[in-house]
């Protein structure tokens, strides 16, 4: 069973960056698209990124777009999001999660939450001055 624990999560000021990891046990991530959501008291978690199984296809929430880069290292078993220029509105619990592909779904990638069957527990990211 594919086990999924969020990393890197913690205070940061407007303008700032953070990296967060994703890392994999229990399976190989290797046929699992890997997303990034977040989610903040009395909203809907939010999907803001993903990864394709292959690498191959990324998405990104407009909301995010050109200030977060997610990626992968399959022989490390761990996803990243590379966060730039926060925002305070970023400030959110940040969740990654995976869904098992074929080789025929390689390059798919989703936001929905619905689509993903491994949840990670969160990490905080909080930025303020």
């Amino acid at each position: 069973q594919l086990q999924l624990v969020e990393s890197g999560g913690g205070l940061v000021q407007p303008g700032g960056s953070l990296r967060l990891s994703c890392a994999a046990s229990g399976s190989t991530l290797d046929n699992v698209a890997i997303g990034w959501f977040r989610q903040v008291p009395g909203k809907e978690r939010e999907g803001i990124s993903c990864i394709s199984s292959s690498g191959g296809s990324t998405i990104y929430a407009d909301s995010v777009k050109g200030r977060f880069t997610i990626a992968r290292d399959n022989a490390k078993n761990t996803a990243y999001l590379q966060m730039n220029s926060l925002k305070p509105e970023d400030t959110a619990v940040y969740y990654c999660a995976g869904f098992t592909t074929t080789f025929f779904m390689r390059h798919n990638c989703r936001r929905e939450t619905s689509s993903y069957d491994y949840w990670g527990q969160g990490t905080q990211v909080t930025v303020s001055s």
